[in-house]
């Protein structure tokens, strides 16, 4: 099966004819997405190939709506039969649903009229032998970092593939092809019965981009050898810094908070909070979803409404909230071209960020956070409470590393409390911060 950008005029036929199947089975109004998948994953540990994976998906979604009422099916066989039944399962549906006022596709003002290029295909010619290969160089180059290093869950090879389009019956039909790429590995360092595990990986839409295999390697047996010796540390109050891919979480628990379904829902810490200082006046969040070849970027969301650069936080302000057209409909407010979420949303400091060593000085004495465990936070309250791991940081300098810690606080609170964003943004996803530091949070150890 082949994926690219060529499939696109045939993909576009499939979505075109379940529109008019849609319509003259009597539906006012209907959507169709139609995607292609494919990709290879190879993992190797010690040494041995364990897994070489190959993915070839291919679906459909349909939804009509007959005035209010909605009704959705999907299927994976994309022949002219399976769609037409796909689309009567579709209308069946939607004549036994309750109606809903705020049911319906994107108002078409709202929808993409240029859909630019972004750069975002770049397919990797990655046989299996050369995946295995690259595996096996990076696994080795960590194992060879330190004696200590006695164990591997595995590297792995990962490149994928994918065409979409989607359409509706407001005339909407467009469609892209995109890649994602990436290299990770796993180790454990052991001394007598002191065990620990660190990891790194790289991600990118172009393989050229990626961090090199042998590096991700050593870095992650760096990160693992480092963790030996880990300790408790008694339960107290103090800083903490957390490390930029810990720190994308901690963004994302913003971000689900000020999603519209939240609000309408009125199930968030931070219900009705647009207009408000949630974070210091001197951080901004923006979202910036035409960056070339960016992980996050895309030229329209998942309804046809065209993406388009916005502040979400200005001045530490929450401008608005994240909004598809449902969500912004239950709220009497118009959609952000945020359905299916948000696109490169960059966490910047004004003036720029701070260098990691300078972030160390500040925080003095505290926790530096590079793993987080557990789902301990509730998007009601704003309650958090996750297990860490990390080092302690004397006077500025890394001393020990810790385990087998919480840390605990309220995230309205921890987010007007951030001192400073670091200059190390991390672009593996689609939020790019740096690291974080917060002036004091709850540490329960021994």
């Amino acid at each position: 099966m082949q994926v690219d950008s060529s499939r696109i005029p045939e993909l576009k036929t499939i979505v075109s004819d379940s529109l008019k199947l849609a319509r003259d089975r009597g539906a006012t109004q209907a959507e169709a997405d139609v995607s292609l998948q494919q990709g290879l994953t190879t993992t190797v540990r010690l040494g041995e190939v364990e897994t070489v994976e190959y993915q070839r998906d291919r679906g459909m979604g349909i939804t009509v709506y007959f005035g209010k009422r909605k009704g959705s099916a999907s299927t994976a066989d994309l022949s002219a039969k399976a769609v037409a039944e796909t689309v009567e399962k579709a209308c069946d549906i939607a004549r036994y649903t309750a109606e809903d006022e705020c049911a319906g596709l994107a108002d078409p003002e709202e929808l993409a009229r240029e859909i630019p290029d972004l750069d975002l295909d770049h397919p990797w010619e990655l046989p299996p032998e050369l995946a295995v290969e690259t595996a096996r160089a990076c696994e080795a180059a960590g194992r060879a970092v330190d004696s200590r290093i006695s164990n591997s869950e595995g590297a792995s090879v990962g490149s994928h593939r994918g065409v979409r389009v989607y359409g509706n019956s407001h005339g909407f039909l467009e469609g892209f092809a995109s890649t994602s790429h990436s290299v990770s590995c796993v180790l454990l360092a052991q001394v007598g019965e002191d065990m620990q595990r660190d990891y790194w990986y790289s991600s990118a839409r172009d393989a050229r981009d990626l961090e090199a295999a042998e590096s991700i390697g050593r870095k992650a047996g760096e990160r693992a050898v480092q963790r030996l010796g880990a300790r408790k540390i008694a339960t107290q109050k103090a800083r903490v810094l957390y490390a930029p891919e810990v720190a994308r979480g901690l963004i994302g628990h913003f971000l689900g908070a000020v999603r519209g379904s939240s609000q309408y829902r009125k199930s968030s810490f931070l219900l009705g909070a647009a207009g408000q200082r949630v974070f210091p006046e001197f951080i901004a969040l923006r979202e910036r979803p035409h960056i070339r070849k960016a992980l996050g970027s895309s030229p329209f969301d998942a309804e046809g409404v065209s993406t388009r650069d916005r502040d979400l936080v200005s001045d530490g302000t929450l401008q608005g909230y994240i909004l598809g057209s449902y969500s912004a409909r239950k709220l009497g407010l118009r959609t952000t071209g945020n359905a299916g979420g948000t696109h490169n949303l960059l966490v910047e400091a004004k003036g720029g960020g701070v260098p990691v060593e300078t972030l160390l000085r500040q925080l003095g004495t505290g926790l530096l956070v590079t793993e987080l465990m557990g789902q301990g936070v509730n998007g009601v309250t704003g309650d958090y409470s996750r297990g860490a791991s990390g080092y302690w940081v004397e006077n500025g300098v890394a001393t020990y590393p810790v385990h087998e810690i919480t840390i605990a606080g309220n995230l309205r609170d921890m987010y007007q409390n951030i001192a400073a964003i670091g200059s190390d943004v991390d672009v593996r996803g689609g939020v790019r911060v740096g690291s974080v530091l917060l002036n004091e949070m709850t540490i329960a150890g021994e």
